[in-house]
């Protein structure tokens, strides 16, 4: 069986920032509690828990930095409608909701203006730097940052460079620069308005608190996962991000784990990948309490550019063949 879903509930909604009547919403999750029997989260005999992937305005919202339009070119928004209604649908059996943010200022790794050119300008948004155009100085570390680093120019090209050569050995994309996105203090960093709202209903009716996973801060490291950044050390063994133990610990804490989110390419398969890696060293069997929401997350696709989704696709494949269940979100939990 499955919960209704709240008659405020308004999925042409979904797709728009508004301020949530945080007031209202609390009674009505009481009384809903009420009318549906529901007890705290504390008191189920199953824990199973929603890891909800960056789902924010900058990812979500048409018209925002960099929104995950997929192939059907509102990908994200369709996405949302869908595990807002998960979520209200399973309000009786999930007891855990965590949400990870991407969180960035405009100095960083990833962002127009860490890099120059000989004229002073900057990359593009969506153009990738590769190995070579650091080593011949077609792009450079840009010096007027290294005061605000507390390092000399010449150690941040080095910085890049090395940067550049991990990815690269590790098979990963190349370097690429983003618009400006999730911009702490601004509208693009907070959760989708609707998700919002339903993350928040849920904590009300279940007497669950949610949790908010901060990533991303990291100046010389790209965090498309929440567990650990593209790259954790510089040229000189120097930390520049740290891998994040506590999702494999609560993964052997829970029953079932349930993962959606934005993109499918980037930030929920590196999440998954790194998920995967710790399960693969601490204990292989818990990747089949791992339930990848397939049509809650959406490859980014920037027509005539780049379409991530066969990559996409393919990690999905990889994840199944470990073990973990690639499901739609309406099968029943059970």
């Amino acid at each position: 069986m499955t919960t209704p879903i709240p008659s405020f509930f308004d999925p042409a909604r979904v797709g728009d920032v508004w301020k949530v009547d945080y007031a209202a919403r609390a009674e009505d999750a009481k009384a809903y509690a009420l009318q549906h029997d529901l007890k705290p989260a504390s008191v189920s005999r199953e824990r199973i828990s929603l890891w909800v992937v960056d789902a924010q305005n900058t990812f979500c919202i048409p018209g925002y930095e960099l929104f995950v339009g997929g192939r059907s070119g509102l990908g994200a928004v369709e996405d949302n409608i869908r595990l807002c209604e998960f979520i209200y649908r399973n309000i009786d059996k999930l007891t855990h909701i965590t949400a990870t943010m991407d969180t960035h200022s405009a100095h960083q790794i990833f962002h127009p203006i860490f890099f120059v050119n000989s004229e002073g300008s900057h990359p593009a948004p969506f153009s990738d730097i590769h190995v070579a155009d650091l080593r011949e100085n077609k792009w450079m570390f840009n010096p007027d940052l290294a005061p605000h680093f507390g390092i000399a120019p010449e150690y941040g090209q080095q910085m890049i460079i090395h940067y550049a050569e991990s990815l690269q050995k590790k098979a990963k994309y190349a370097l690429t620069i983003w618009p400006y996105h999730a911009m702490l203090g601004g509208i693009g960093h907070a959760l989708v308005s609707a998700l919002d709202e339903a993350i928040f209903f849920h904590s009300i009716a279940r007497t669950s608190p949610p949790e908010y996973e901060i990533k991303g801060d990291k100046p010389f490291t790209e965090n498309y996962s929440v567990i650990g950044p593209e790259v954790r050390t510089g040229p000189m063994g120097e930390t520049l991000g740290t891998r994040n133990p506590k999702f494999i610990r609560h993964l052997q804490e829970v029953d079932k784990l349930y993962i959606a989110g934005q993109a499918k390419s980037h930030c929920v398969a590196w999440t998954v990948q790194d998920l995967l890696d710790d399960i693969l060293e601490t204990e292989p069997e818990l990747a089949k309490k791992v339930h990848l929401l397939d049509d809650c997350s959406a490859a980014v696709v920037v027509p005539g550019v780049v379409d991530h989704t066969e990559a996409a696709n393919e990690a999905y494949v990889r994840f199944a063949a470990a073990g973990m269940r690639v499901i739609k979100s309406t099968d029943a939990i059970e």
